[in-house]
């Protein structure tokens, strides 16, 4: 049975440009399966240049903005999610070969997810469990061996550091399963999102895994799992999803660029 839960977003941030520069931003709740967007607002500063493209896989979009000076971003929003909590232990993978293209890129390794290297790790640790139940028992290892430190990660730490560090938030939690899912030969990508109960309260991110449906031979859907425990799936939006955090960042800029504050607040109504 799907829940039906409504979620006010509200964000902004600011940064500088001392430049003309190009800069890609990903920041708004998405139309997509799962949830709808019931009022939004998007304010942008000055800026020389603006255009909206699609996202990655068709999920929300992306603003290019070519600017220069003090810039302000704010967006609000009030989403009504849709979106059926997931049966994982009853979930089968899928055989590679059975998957459909889109998701076959999420077996790959990415560049902050060297999954080839955790295959070893994967199969002594998580020995005995497939499929939903494999998602499951790693989400569990990461619960029981991981803290969340802010701070303690960079924009550089890939999940083979943050297996060494076993601390960091929740960008690294999110690269650690994913990490993991891809080794057992499960798609996963990362997902930007919005969440009530994050603390402190923040751009969020989760995963995606790439499961079979329940009693639908041949064919998956993608089910959404918080490493960190704070985001219930039927009360996260999504912003946009990529192979990981390098595809799905708030803010990329094409040089330099001096970030200047930022701000989140999510609430169910």
């Amino acid at each position: 049975m799907k829940e039906t839960m409504t979620i006010n977003v509200s964000s902004s941030f600011a940064f500088e440009l001392p430049r003309p520069t190009d800069v890609l931003l990903q920041f708004e709740a998405a139309e997509t399966a799962g949830q709808a967007i019931l009022a939004t607002n998007t304010v942008l500063g000055e800026a020389l240049h603006c255009t909206r493209v699609p996202a990655q896989d068709g999920v929300g979009a992306r603003i290019w903005m070519h600017a220069d000076g003090p810039c302000k971003v704010k967006h609000e929003a009030t989403v009504e999610v849709r979106r059926k909590a997931a049966d994982l232990p009853n979930r089968p993978a899928l055989a590679p070969h059975a998957l459909p293209g889109e998701a076959v890129q999420y077996l790959l390794d990415s560049r902050y997810c060297p999954a080839d290297r955790f295959q070893s790790f994967v199969e002594s640790e998580f020995e005995g469990t497939s499929g939903g139940a494999r998602v499951d028992a790693i989400r569990d290892w990461i619960a029981g061996h991981f803290s969340y430190v802010p701070g303690a990660s960079n924009p550089y730490t890939d999940a083979a550091e943050s297996f060494i560090m076993r601390q960091g938030i929740c960008r690294d939690y999110a690269h650690m399963l994913v990490t993991l899912a891809r080794a057992s030969t499960i798609p996963a990508r990362y997902v930007a999102c919005y969440a009530p109960g994050v603390s402190p309260q923040d751009f969020h991110a989760v995963t995606e895994v790439f499961l079979a449906d329940s009693g639908v031979d041949g064919r998956g859907s993608w089910q959404l799992v918080d490493a960190t425990g704070m985001a219930d799936p039927a009360r996260t939006v999504k912003i946009g999803v990529g192979r990981d955090a390098a595809d799905v960042s708030f803010l990329t800029s094409f040089g330099a660029n001096r970030f200047l504050s930022c701000s989140v607040e999510v609430r169910e109504v």
